[in-house]
């Protein structure tokens, strides 16, 4: 990530009344909310592939262009696709593309963007790369033409290799080896996954990125960086009728290669057995404890039923696993719960942190706070799906998740991402409405259910603990 984004957004203008009834996520639904302000945006694709996804903004009075305007493309290229042995690559590329162009210098749209009064920022998943640019709406065409240059004219060379290889190597220590919890939470992937290359940590490995070569780098490049695998979305105050002809201007004359994007189809079997692992770290402040699980893909229908149960479970002070593992019981200092549902597979997990120093010299397996962090976490998911679950805290954490998303949708750039993220793992940018109907429709019928069919799977164990000294 070049720079850390504030929040990846649920799918996100005012916040209505939420619906009441028996609607379940999976169902036929009714307009849950009748005043649900609709992204509706309007799509093309060019004759080279690139798709163009504009979303104005039709609420502004007045002229068309006194605003801003959100630029941003996404390509279909993310950690998953990294080559074997190459792990980092799409993250490396995000680096990349700040480089020199033919026509621009390093790092030129700083200046195009802040100069301005705008910003930029760019981030890499499993499934995508996203470029992102605010600007005011009178310098749309040229953050247009940008786009375009750093697209078709990129100087993919071996200094700008090995002086971004160096910033993301830099990034690695700092977000995972400087970090003592950054082990546990980048090693959860490679700990569930068992074929799917989303096992590939997105931020990639040292030698995985010293092992790089320009030919690698290069090949890479050619294979993701072109206009058929790639997403145009512009959102906010402009003229919606002049931006066909500008997006044909600047991308049009980019050709896609005659090769074929190539895919991932590697399918992650059904976990049989349950499996438990131990991580060990060389400085572990407090043990941990996660519990995985395998999810739905992001364009399930279920996928907003998770959205609500990650909320009741582990989003902020008042949910179940702080209230009761860290502010009841004393025997965390942190918990959580996580939904990552991606465009093919997803992973639920809870975690906690316990409470109290590592244990010096101890053998791992034994220490009794995991155990008891394990059953802690399984018996407040159990309670959530088979106990008491007043309306009011399932209202409670839907208006909370609500609101973010629909305040979001308040500025160009929320709109935006909201239809990129939906472009990119759900199927297509119309269902962020959906979702979010969806979400606004799940009842406790709903939650129950999801739970019940988590507990009846396989799961798998990890003990994170500090090495033992011996």
């Amino acid at each position: 990530m070049r720079r850390r984004l504030a929040a990846m957004l649920l799918a996100g203008p005012a916040l209505l009344a939420l619906p009441r009834g028996p609607a379940r996520a999976g169902d036929e639904l009714r307009p849950a909310w009748p005043a649900l302000p609709r992204l509706q945006p309007r799509r093309w694709t060019l004759a080279n592939g690139l798709q163009v996804l504009a979303l104005p903004d039709e609420r502004r009075p007045g002229r068309a262009g006194a605003g801003m305007v959100a630029v941003q493309l996404w390509y279909r290229v993310g950690g998953k696709d990294d080559p074997p042995g190459r792990s980092g690559f799409a993250h490396l590329f995000e680096h990349m593309m700040f480089k020199r162009t033919r026509h621009l210098p390093d790092e030129a749209f700083d200046r195009l963007t802040e100069d301005v009064g705008g910003h930029n920022n760019a981030f890499t998943a499993e499934d995508t790369t996203a470029y992102l640019n605010l600007v005011p709406s009178a310098h749309l065409e040229r953050l247009l033409w940008a786009e375009a240059e750093r697209m078709g004219g990129l100087q993919v060379d071996a200094d700008n290799l090995r002086s971004e290889r160096a910033v993301v190597q830099a990034e690695f220590g700092q977000r995972v080896l400087d970090d003592p919890y950054g082990p546990l939470f980048h090693g959860m992937a490679p700990a569930f996954w068992l074929v799917h290359p989303y096992r590939r940590p997105v931020i990639g490995r040292i030698d995985d990125l010293d092992a790089a070569t320009l030919e690698d780098v290069q090949r890479f490049h050619r294979s993701y960086y072109r206009p058929d695998n790639a997403v145009l979305i512009v959102a906010g105050d402009f003229d919606a009728e002049r931006l066909p002809a500008l997006v044909a201007r600047h991308f049009g004359s980019l050709r896609a290669p005659d090769a074929p994007v190539p895919r991932v189809t590697v399918v992650e079997p059904p976990r049989q057995i349950d499996q438990r692992l131990v991580l060990t770290a060389a400085q572990v402040p407090a043990p941990a404890v996660a519990l995985m699980w395998s999810g739905p893909p992001a364009r399930h229908p279920d996928a907003p039923v998770w959205r609500l149960v990650a909320a009741l479970l582990g989003d902020g002070d008042s949910s179940r696993l702080v209230a009761a593992l860290v502010e009841r019981e004393r025997l965390a200092q942190g918990a959580g719960f996580s939904a990552d549902l991606l465009a093919d597979a997803g992973m639920l997990n809870a975690w906690a942190i316990a409470a109290g120093p590592s244990v010096q010299g101890a053998e791992p397996r034994l220490d009794p706070r995991l155990v008891r962090l394990e059953e802690a976490l399984s018996r407040e998911i159990h309670r959530l799906a088979t106990g008491p679950l007043p309306a009011t805290e399932i209202d409670k954490a839907r208006t909370r998740l609500l609101t973010e998303a629909l305040s979001a949708r308040q500025t160009a750039e929320g709109r935006a991402l909201a239809a990129g993220w939906a472009e990119m793992l759900s199927g297509g940018a119309e269902m962020a409405d959906l979702q979010l109907q969806r979400l606004a429709a799940v009842q406790v019928d709903d939650v129950r259910r999801v739970l019940r069919e988590l507990l009846a799977q396989p799961r798998v164990t990890l003990h994170y603990v500090q090495r033992g000294r011996r």
